[in-house]
């Protein structure tokens, strides 16, 4: 009976002793005793000016394109040019055999030639037969007729100077000139091949490539929000700022870009318009056809607070809530309204305003009510707002 009682007695000293072991390794984290203050970790809020962004997609496209046709027929005698290369306004890109035109032009300057002698004869006829006229040594008739045929002579040859102007043309149109400076692509046809005049099939496409436009595609309703928010003083404009350009990598392009125009008309199937971006190109590292992402200034506002993103709360409804520490010290909720995530942060419309201290570390230890010990997170004010003047992007 005594060896029971003394194993009992053992037993219960072992529970004892590991009972107050676990006592010990836990008491960091033993609940506080009420009235203590627990610590929390705060931002204080503050206002500033933002301009807020939106992100659009789109599509690059040529700043010209000219499509090289003949316009003139023949056989193509020499290509002028490197294929994928530079090419400037005026230069020579293909020779067609011009030895029929060379001669038809040739013709007429024979007939202009001709037309210019008969009209010296036809001037000293005129001029010895108004001299004549005046002491009756010809009779009225024979001057009037060595005038007229005077003035027939400078009617020939205003004619055929006209047909050397022509034959001229056709002969220049022989060799086929570049109509834009740009990049040439390939060339559809060779020396040798035969091209005809107005033919469907362009010889080469000539692109101008800096500048190069950036077309983009919006929601008419977002624009119908932005012209509200405009109207109503929530946002000034931002009318003339530049467009930042993002690349398919998510790179930005080293050379902002700016709005050239927005189009008139809604896309009925989509519910969007477009707009282009001009982007000066000097490295020619944009090229027709590329996907890009273009951010482009919405609206600047006044006074706007962003809050980070932790500190706000949403209930199963989609309402979001925020902690605070209250003037007396002690957890406080505050419902809040916000509208747009920018960054990590979110834009307040209500619920909060500067100088607010929200809870963003702790708040699975606090209810409202509970005294909190605030810590101030250090550099709280440019992680609470938008330094002044800066750019947000709407997601």
């Amino acid at each position: 009976m005594g060896e029971e009682m003394s194993s009992k007695f053992k037993y219960i000293v072992s529970a004892m002793a590991i009972s107050l072991s676990l006592a010990a390794c836990s008491g960091g984290e033993g609940p506080l005793t009420q009235g203590e203050a627990v610590p929390v970790s705060v931002v204080t809020l503050t206002s500033g000016p933002i301009t807020l962004t939106r992100e659009l997609p789109g599509r690059t496209s040529p700043f010209l394109v000219a499509e090289v046709r003949p316009q003139v027929s023949g056989i193509v005698r020499n290509r002028l040019f490197t294929e994928g290369g530079e090419v400037k306004a005026g230069q020579p890109l293909y020779q067609i055999d011009d030895a029929g035109y060379r001669a038809e032009n040739n013709s007429a300057r024979a007939a202009l030639a001709r037309a210019e002698a008969a009209l010296v004869t036809a001037r000293l006829q005129a001029q010895r037969s108004a001299e004549l006229v005046k002491i009756d040594a010809v009779s009225r008739q024979d001057n009037d007729n060595a005038q007229a045929t005077l003035r027939q002579a400078e009617a020939d040859v205003k004619a055929a100077q006209a047909t050397v102007d022509g034959t001229s043309v056709t002969l220049g149109y022989a060799r086929i000139t570049s109509p834009i400076r740009g990049r040439i692509g390939k060339s559809t046809v060779t020396q040798g091949a035969l091209v005809t005049a107005g033919q469907a099939t362009a010889l080469a496409t000539v692109q101008q490539l800096d500048p190069i436009y950036v077309d983009l595609t919006q929601s008419s309703s977002e624009l119908l929000a932005l012209r509200k928010d405009l109207a109503s003083g929530v946002l000034d404009s931002t009318e003339g700022l530049p467009v930042k350009i993002v690349l398919e990598d998510g790179s930005e392009f080293s050379h902002a870009g700016k709005l050239a125009f927005s189009e008139v008309t809604v896309d009925p199937s989509t519910g969007s318009y477009a707009l282009r971006v001009v982007v000066p190109n000097p490295d020619r590292v944009l090229l027709p056809g590329m996907y890009v992402r273009a951010v482009l200034g919405s609206g600047q506002r006044q006074n706007a607070i962003l809050v980070p993103q932790q500190g706000i709360a949403r209930d199963p409804k989609g309402n979001t809530s925020a902690m605070v520490v209250g003037k007396d010290g002690k957890a406080e909720q505050r419902q809040v309204v916000v509208s747009q995530a920018i960054g990590d942060k979110w834009l307040v419309e209500s619920g909060l305003a500067t100088g607010d201290r929200v809870i963003v570390e702790g708040l699975q230890k606090i209810r409202p009510g509970v005294p909190v010990q605030a810590v101030e997170i250090n550099g709280a004010g440019p992680t609470a707002t938008a330094a002044p003047g800066g750019t947000a992007v709407q997601k």
